[in-house]
Parts: C-alpha cells; structure tokens; sequence
C-alpha cells in the first residue's frame, strides 16, 4: 500500500513538474515577444519613454543600437529591428532559463541526448527564429508607415515648418515604429548630431532600401539645397508604387509558391504516412549498409529542391 502511495507520488510530482515546466516555458516565451503599454496608452515606445520622465540622454542610450561590430553586434541589432530594448545577456540569460527547463522536463522522457538537443532547440533556435519573425513584421509595418509619414513631413515643409519640427510632428503623430524611429532623429538632432547623420544611422539600423533613398534625398538635399518637399514627396509615391508592386507580384507567383511548399512537403508526409501504416517497409531495410547513404541524399536533394523552388518564386523589387 504504501508502495504503491509512493509510486503514484512519484508519478504526479513528474507530472506537476512536467506541468510547471511547460507553463514556464510558454509564460517566457510570452514575455520575450511581448511589450506592456503603459496607462498613458502613448502612440510609440519613445512616447511611453518621455512619458517616464528619461531625458534625451538615456532615450538615446536605450533606442539606439551599439555599433555592428560582426558576429557581436548582430544580437544587439536584432533586438534593436524587433524593438525589444533589452540588454542581450537579458535575452541570452531568458534563453538559458528555457533551455533548463526544456532540458529538465525531457530528461526523464528522452534521455541525456535528445533531452540536449530539445533544450537547444527550444531554448536557442526557437527564441532566435522567433525574434526575427517579429523584426520582419516590424520592419515590414514600418515600410508600410514610410509613405505616410514622408507625406506628413512633406505637408510640414510647405506650410513653412522646419525640416526638424516637421520630424517632430512626425514623431508625436504617428505610431511605432515609425513614430519611435523619427523620435530618434530628432532627439538626436537636439542633442547635437547633424541631421544627415541621423538620418544616415536610421539607415544603417533598419537596413531597408527605401529608408537608403530617404537618407540619400535629405544627404543630397543638405548638400545642394531644392525643394524638399518635391522631393519627399515623390520618393513617397515611388514606396506607395513599390509596394503596391510586390503585392501584385506576390499575388501573381501564389501558386508557384503554394506549389513550391507542395512539393517540398510531399516527401515528409509519404515517409510519414508510410512509416505509421507500414513500419517494415522501411525497418526492413534500416540495417543495410546502403540505407543511410541513400537516405542522406535523398534529405539533401528534398532541401535543394526547396531552396531551388523558393529561388525562383521569389522576387526583389
């Protein structure tokens, strides 16, 4: 009796663990991706920031990233496109967290070996998959936010503002990300710096193509003088036709990147299919010298043949 008390002991402190483990890992997940707003519901984080009372100074060392220095800025960059203001040991400590947890959940499960490589999987491929899926859609939005806000910049210039308030206006008006990063110009503006830098390191930041025109027009215009809002404007409708060019695009080549996923799918779900239903039709032959070799090459013509379909369906515009 008190054997068998003990067992099922056992058993429910491994389930509560196992219980525990995925609530952690789920909840930690939520909180890396996840930004608060704050009760003033500010239109950006550089709003929320000022709302907080940060002067220029720290707005300035919390929004802007330190300089890509190869593999070592990459991460800081990273996080700084997905507009995560984080520390990277904070993300690298978060990721570590969840790898321990991954790890002590599927020990008892699967074993030192693949209990490792779940933890690695879980604790830094998956948060690292996960932050660049969220600095594409941000960096995505803010090229959508692009036009808008050069067209209110524009209308600023021809009512007779200065290009600074202009940005400014910019800045309090429109949401993040747009807002924050023309925030950041102009706090780097009344902090000293030269408005072809800003503009120049707002550049370098993203790393968009439509922000490079952006810091060549206000260059080029702070170097030979012209009306500006011409300028601002026009580079406004090029985005608008730029954009409205890869949608059709993407439109046009649906299907030969529905059929690029079909085809790329259709070995897994054969091999799966015909593991699940007929177990020795490949068990049969596992222990031929001849099978891992076959099967190596025939994994790495699948990944070709993904990659060679996902070349020719994409498109830069």
């Amino acid at each position: 009796m008190f054997d068998l008390l003990r067992q099922q002991d056992i058993v429910y402190l491994i389930y509560s663990g196992i219980a525990l483990g995925v609530l952690l890992l789920f909840t930690g997940a939520a909180q890396l991706l996840s930004r608060r707003e704050s009760g003033t519901e500010a239109k950006s984080r550089r709003l929320r920031m000022i709302a907080e009372g940060k002067s220029s100074a720290e707005l300035l060392a919390l929004l802007k990233p330190p300089v890509d220095q190869g593999w070592r800025g990459r991460l800081p960059m990273l996080l700084r496109q997905a507009g995560f203001a984080m520390a990277p040991r904070t993300f690298l400590s978060l990721c570590g967290v969840l790898a321990f947890v991954s790890f002590a959940i599927g020990l008892p499960v699967l074993g030192p070996g693949r209990a490792g490589l779940a933890a690695a999987g879980l604790g830094l491929v998956l948060p690292i998959a996960l932050l660049r899926v969220k600095r594409d859609q941000r960096m995505k939005l803010l090229v959508h936010q692009l036009p808008d806000a050069l067209d209110l910049m524009a209308r600023g210039l021809k009512v007779g503002h200065p290009l600074s308030t202009s940005i400014g206006t910019v800045a309090a008006e429109m949401p993040d990300p747009i807002g924050t990063e023309f925030g950041l110009i102009h706090d780097q503006t009344n902090y000293g710096d030269e408005l072809t830098d800003a503009f120049q390191e707002f550049s370098e930041r993203v790393r968009i193509e439509d922000v490079n025109y952006l810091s060549a027009s206000i260059g080029i215009q702070h170097g030979t003088g012209g009306d500006l809002a011409r300028v601002v404007e026009v580079l406004a409708k090029v985005i608008r036709d730029r954009i409205a060019m890869r949608r059709s695009i993407r439109a046009i080549s649906s299907e030969g990147r529905l059929s690029a996923w079909f085809l790329s799918a259709l070995p897994l779900v054969i091999f799966g299919f015909t593991s699940v239903m007929t177990p020795d039709y490949y068990g049969g032959v596992a222990e031929d010298p001849l099978f891992m070799p076959m099967a190596m090459a025939i994994v790495g013509f699948t990944v070709l043949n993904f990659l060679v379909l996902k070349k020719l369906v994409n498109f830069h515009i």
